[in-house]
């Protein structure tokens, strides 16, 4: 009698073990902490994987905004949660991969305060030119600046952005000093590019794709090693010539230290939402193209950004505020 109960109580341990991490506690809402306002391209990727995470993991699933300091509110709202796995930060990662270099007294650790989660999409930066040089391709627009380096600037929506520093490494790589013009977003960085009062932007492909199409700019190189979907005409700036990549990464991450089987449960939940093709469809027209991983590849490649970033930073001179 006592081995029976032994062995049922083994089993019992067993059957628990094979059941989901959040099956305990069933009721429970799963909080998604996006770090951007609603309405915009990082809360529709938010609010798309609640939509599937509901239906998959069987639980609710509520989005939060907290914005401020460029998504690093939301990033210290979830390395304070609990590692359960019911706070989980969806965004870029510039707050792991650049604030690191951009900020002298950053008040987390890019590693050691977080867990890998999955990728779950990327979107382009782009190099686009208007009136201001007339140029109909990459060489036609290299040879401008070369030729005016007084006027040879770039504008940016902001300060301390991936397109600071890829306007950056693109003046590197074409031997021609830059200088950066941040405005205060891009709608403003649009109309000056449009006006001709500025000769290159930098920015997001989303920003700039309908404007190309109407011809009021044109794009020039799409900063990724494959041509975008979305301006399938555009070619990538390795075609043009400039050996550069700089895809933006959405991803998910939670507090350190969340067990193992609750990880692989929102990794297997995340991939089979962006996966998925309404999902599909729906992001690639904002421009964004889902590109899902395992945690360990995410981690991979924050740290081959994390290593990136560093020069670029520094020989931009920014210095975060």
């Amino acid at each position: 009698m006592q081995r029976r109960n032994v062995l049922i109580a083994l089993a019992a341990t067993a059957a628990a073990a094979c059941r989901p991490a959040f099956a305990q506690d069933s009721k429970a809402p799963i909080r998604i902490v996006v770090g951007l306002a609603a309405g915009g391209t990082l809360d529709l990727v938010g609010r798309v994987l609640a939509d599937k995470l509901r239906v998959s993991l069987g639980r609710p699933v509520v989005v939060e905004n907290k914005l401020g300091a460029g998504q690093r509110v939301a990033m210290n709202e979830v390395r304070r949660a609990a590692p359960d796995g019911r706070t989980i930060f969806v965004g870029t990662t510039s707050p792991l991969t650049t604030y690191p270099h951009i900020y002298t007294k950053l008040d987390y650790d890019p590693v050691k305060d977080f867990t890998p989660i999955a990728r779950v999409a990327q979107f382009d930066t782009a190099i686009a030119t208007g009136p201001a040089t007339n140029a109909r391709d990459m060489k036609e627009l290299i040879a401008w600046l070369r030729a005016n380096k007084n006027a040879a600037s770039y504008a940016t929506p902001g300060a301390g952005t991936v397109p600071q520093f890829l306007g950056v490494a693109f003046g590197q790589a074409i031997g021609v000093d830059l200088t950066h013009v941040p405005y205060n977003g891009s709608t403003p960085a649009l109309t000056d590019i449009v006006a001709g009062r500025v000769p290159v932007l930098v920015t997001s492909l989303s920003d700039i794709t309908e404007l190309h199409r109407a011809g009021k700019l044109r794009i020039l190189g799409v900063a990724n090693d494959q041509r975008s979907p979305v301006v399938p005409d555009v070619p990538t700036l390795k075609e043009a010539g400039i050996p550069l990549s700089f895809p933006n990464t959405v991803a998910i991450y939670g507090p350190a230290n969340i067990p193992p089987q609750i990880v692989r449960e929102l990794n297997e939940a995340a991939v089979q939402a962006v996966n998925a093709r309404d999902v599909r469809e729906k992001l690639a027209g904002y421009g964004i193209i889902t590109a899902p991983s395992s945690p360990e590849q995410l981690a991979a490649i924050q740290a081959a950004d994390l290593k990136l970033f560093g020069p670029l930073v520094k020989a931009s001179g920014y210095v975060g505020q």
